[in-house]
């Protein structure tokens, strides 16, 4: 029986390799290099007190409550306390320079885009029978059924039947262009006319239209999406050369290829 067995960095990045993961940690690490870069440029940089705050929210998220818990959690990933102080660093200096790129133009793209964030609460069932479909679109309009009625029985993932086939909140851009037009033209909370797509004929429930508005939560998101978008085409300009064990040094676009 195996007992004790030793893990080079040999191993792991064998491993990481047959894991087809090597693109993904590339790419992170050539992004993270584009932001030490930017940021310098910009002048960017992180107090103690920003650090310290920092520190505190990761460990919140984390749920490392004592001092214990943290060094726990760093034993655990192999991690000393400046690769953690590095770790937050890094997290807060990409939010910084993304509020630093893009915080000005929230306001322009949310209006320019405004629809892109409507949202609607839905429910849902799918069938391959349109005509079972609108049997019930008019037997739920008469009263005569209800549409949990329909989710229990005609679901057949046990999770979403038990949830009536709950779609939870979702944002104009989510839905099947032909199913968004109805969705956020109907007036909830009710049920819409079945939809037709080239598989399957929707019946749904729309119980709230939300209309789009510039809170600070959405301000965060738009200013990610758009720091999203520029690191991905700062990579792509990228010229990268990686060296593996073997001394044998491959770039981003064969990698890509293998996977």
């Amino acid at each position: 029986m195996l007992e004790h067995f030793n893990v080079s960095i040999l191993d792991i990045i064998d491993k990481l390799k047959h894991s087809c993961e090597i693109p993904d940690i590339v790419e992170t690490i050539a992004c993270e290099r584009i932001i030490t870069e930017a940021a310098e440029k910009a002048g960017l940089e992180v107090t103690e007190a920003e650090l310290q705050e920092e520190g505190d929210k990761f460990r919140l998220e984390k749920k490392l409550a004592t001092a214990k818990d943290t060094w726990a959690w760093l034993d655990k990933h192999h991690l000393s306390i400046k690769d953690f102080e590095k770790l937050v660093h890094k997290s807060l200096i990409s939010k910084k320079l993304a509020n630093h790129l893009f915080a000005p133009q929230v306001e322009k793209f949310f209006y320019e885009t405004r629809l892109n964030y409507e949202a609607a609460v839905t429910y849902e069932v799918t069938f391959e029978n349109r005509d079972l479909a609108l049997e019930l679109f008019y037997a739920l309009e008469e009263g005569e059924i209800t549409f949990p009625e329909i989710a229990r029985t005609y679901i057949q993932e046990p999770e979403l039947r038990r949830a009536y086939g709950y779609q939870g909140v979702q944002y104009r851009k989510d839905f099947r262009p032909e199913i968004a037009a109805v969705v956020f033209a109907s007036s909830p909370p009710g049920i819409i006319k079945p939809v037709t797509t080239p598989k399957l004929v929707h019946l749904i429930w729309v119980e709230e239209v939300i209309k789009s508005e510039l809170n600070d939560e959405l301000r965060e998101k738009i200013t990610s999406e758009l720091f999203a978008s520029w690191l991905k085409k700062k990579f792509r300009l990228l010229d990268i050369s990686i060296q593996l064990e073997n001394n044998e040094e491959k770039s981003v676009d064969e990698l890509l290829k293998q996977v």
